[in-house]
């Protein structure tokens, strides 16, 4: 279990390990969060990547001054979105056929794919919120084959979304005296909140599941 205790202690100190990245790597640091961010929405196998609390201790660091916030979210947004149509297109590629590949989360896909349902093509922006959900359903758009062109635009609107009100809620709270003091705290906040809508949703799935059995 050292594997989790390291990932943990990766996630609660964002802050810490991103200075440490700046230090020794210098401006090659905007790669390295270009690579996680797209990583995130664009591997469908990586969706435990930490994208809510990363930014916003991203954001909490750009305000010292050592990266500039506009090269960010410009960035990280160019990130987001390509991250979403690599995933899109390995959907579209495989189209029902992903049901049978074994590496895939089943559960996961089929939640990402009731989600769609219920929500249409506006799911691409609002999953953009929703970890594990935010990595499927662009996945899921192309395996329903979804237009590009309409996948395309909800991409960009929720990419630009997702990465500028994370960014600059770091940026502006993010150096707080308080949030500073507790900042592994703070992500441990976000990471409660940003998992609260995937909750809720299992255990209505879950409530639905045993009604339907019950009769």
């Amino acid at each position: 279990m050292d594997w989790l205790r390291q990932y943990a202690d990766l996630v609660l100190h964002l802050d810490k390990h991103l200075v440490w990245i700046f230090q020794n790597y210098g401006i090659w640091t905007y790669g390295f969060l270009f690579l996680i961010i797209f990583c995130e929405t664009g591997l469908v196998i990586m969706p435990f990547l930490p994208g809510d609390s990363l930014l916003f201790a991203i954001g909490a660091f750009a305000a010292t001054g050592s990266l500039s916030l506009k090269t960010l979210i410009i960035l990280l947004s160019v990130a987001a979105i390509l991250g979403d149509s690599v995933n899109y297109w390995t959907g579209h590629h495989l189209g029902k056929r992903a049901w049978r590949v074994k590496w895939l989360n089943k559960e996961y896909l089929k939640q990402t794919e009731d989600f769609y349902e219920r929500h249409g093509g506006k799911t691409i922006i609002l999953a953009r919120f929703l970890p594990i959900i935010r990595t499927f359903a662009p996945f899921v758009a192309g395996v329903g084959q979804m237009s590009y062109p309409r996948f395309l635009l909800y991409n960009v609107v929720g990419g630009i979304a997702w990465i500028s009100i994370f960014l600059i809620a770091g940026y502006f709270f993010g150096n707080i005296p308080f949030v500073k003091d507790n900042f592994s705290l703070v992500i441990l906040v976000i990471i409660v909140l940003s998992l609260i809508p995937a909750i809720l949703e299992f255990f209505r799935q879950r409530k639905g599941f045993k009604k339907r059995t019950s009769r």
